[in-house]
């Protein structure tokens, strides 16, 4: 699985850019519900040649409220009805641990970026990081990826306002995943 990718590479935030967020944090597959258009959206850059990257933070784990293998077991359903319509994810990296932890992993520190680009040899500058958070954009930018593009689901908007108010730079500002999607095949860069 490791070695370098041929492909352009699309690294995604997980809850709020595929599937609906929750304050409670997503526990289960049946709490899991795609986005509308997500799917879609996640074959159509499979179909053009991009590889995508989880990276998410999920510190349910450390909060105990739901297992590393149960975890893993949401992701293994994740990946398969991605599959089921013609998309592809190469690879999920979470960072399982609290804010106050203080661990280099989770966003917005650049940590599980960095280690994606050493396991699949990638310059993170040819790369794109789609997120609904400012802590999403802010890990792409302290990593060097190429490109960021902020989705307005999930918590897109008030990190809108937050990122403009800093002044912290996007690429681009979608509606959703899938308008995300035709704007980075549109582009050509990954």
């Amino acid at each position: 699985m490791a070695g370098k990718l041929l492909h352009s590479v699309v690294f995604l935030d997980r809850d709020g850019v595929i599937n609906r967020d929750s304050p409670q944090f997503i526990k289960s597959w049946s709490e899991f519900e795609f986005l509308p258009g997500s799917l879609q959206a996640l074959a159509a850059l499979t179909r053009a040649g991009f590889e995508v990257i989880i990276i998410t933070n999920q510190s349910a784990v450390h909060r105990g409220l739901i297992s590393g293998a149960n975890l893993q077991l949401l992701h293994q359903n994740m990946q398969t009805a991605v599959r089921s319509r013609g998309g592809r994810i190469r690879d999920i990296f979470f960072c399982p641990h609290l804010p106050e932890e203080g661990c280099s992993c989770r966003k917005p520190k650049p940590a599980m970026i960095e280690r994606a680009c050493r396991k699949y040899d990638l310059d993170p500058t040819t790369t794109t990081m789609v997120g609904d958070s400012a802590k999403d954009i802010e890990c792409a930018r302290n990593a060097g990826c190429g490109q960021v593009v902020l989705v307005r689901t999930g918590n897109g908007d008030v990190a809108y306002r937050e990122l403009k108010a800093r002044a912290v730079p996007l690429d681009y500002l979608a509606d959703n995943l899938a308008d995300a999607a035709r704007w980075i095949i549109r582009s050509g860069s990954g």
